[in-house]
């Protein structure tokens, strides 16, 4: 009698404890992209077409979209960043978007701990708003997607794909002045060689002041106790881009001896290139 007792009380306390786990029909992701300095984070959920026509019926036309499915989508960025020309503080935004039959205008809601469409939505909480023509799309997205796309130093393209169609949003983060910002603090405090070097390589990659970016760049080849031939080839690129043909052949040519050297055939490829096509300029 006690073990029967036992196992009804087991069973009751099995059906009182457990429960059934079933996927979400509307599964929940988080993408991260590094910009620069900038780390850009996106927190949405992803609804899928499932045979739907979707936009201007599931997605009804003219009406505020939470922009993907479940709890508000969220953006956040790592620093201040601007979106069309407008400056946006860093922090964590909903996203909420009206889609239309040509455009989508996109927003940043300030608040976030929302399901879905407040219901005492406040324009006055909209800290960014901006309309985008949509991209219309050959072969259907069949689930809801948000990637970064067109990445460089300073700028990214975050893409808004769904059905037939996307829109395209650039934002522009501040890498070159915080890097600018650094430099100039780290070079006027007793810099070492590869703090010009860093510094004269990021102004070459970025295209700008390439006369001081070799003027540093000169200066740590002076100071590395023995420049390898990465070194020699960052200072014969600036030495073309500064239309100093001559010396950037012979920079090339110690990059190249190196390179030889150190049984590096990259660096031997982009040397012997290099030399072919500035020795023609001479």
């Amino acid at each position: 009698m006690r073990a029967f007792i036992f196992t009804i009380l087991l069973f009751v306390g099995y059906l009182g404890f457990s429960q059934i786990n079933t996927p979400r029909f509307s599964p929940a992701t988080e993408i991260k992209q590094m910009v620069g300095l900038t780390e850009i984070a996106v927190k949405y959920s992803r609804p899928s077409m499932r045979g739907r026509d979707i936009f201007g019926n599931l997605v009804p036309y003219g009406k505020i979209w939470r922009t993907g499915a479940d709890s508000s989508t969220k953006i956040s960025f790592s620093t201040d960043v601007m979106i069309d020309g407008k400056p946006i503080k860093s922090g964590t935004y909903s996203v909420f978007s009206i889609p239309s039959k040509n455009d989508w205008v996109l927003m940043l809601y300030s608040d976030v701990d929302l399901w879905g469409v407040p219901r005492d939505w406040s324009d006055d909480k909209i800290v960014f708003s901006s309309t985008y023509q949509i991209n219309k799309i050959n072969q259907p997205v069949e689930s809801f997607s948000i990637s970064f796309d067109d990445l460089s130093n300073n700028d990214v393209n975050m893409s808004l794909s769904w059905e037939y169609t996307s829109i395209d949003v650039r934002i522009n983060v501040p890498t070159r002045s915080m890097v600018e910002m650094n430099i100039n603090d780290v070079l006027s405090n007793n810099p070492k060689a590869s703090d010009y070097y860093a510094a004269a390589v990021f102004y070459r990659q970025e295209n700008i002041k390439l006369d001081l970016a070799l003027s540093w760049m000169n200066k740590a080849i002076e100071m590395f106790e023995n420049p390898r031939f990465y070194h020699y080839r960052q200072q014969s690129l600036l030495m073309a881009a500064n239309n100093k043909f001559s010396d950037a052949v012979n920079a090339a040519k110690k990059s190249l001896d190196d390179a030889v050297a150190s049984d590096n055939m990259s660096y031997v490829k982009m040397n012997k290139e290099s030399i072919a096509e500035w020795s023609k300029k001479l």
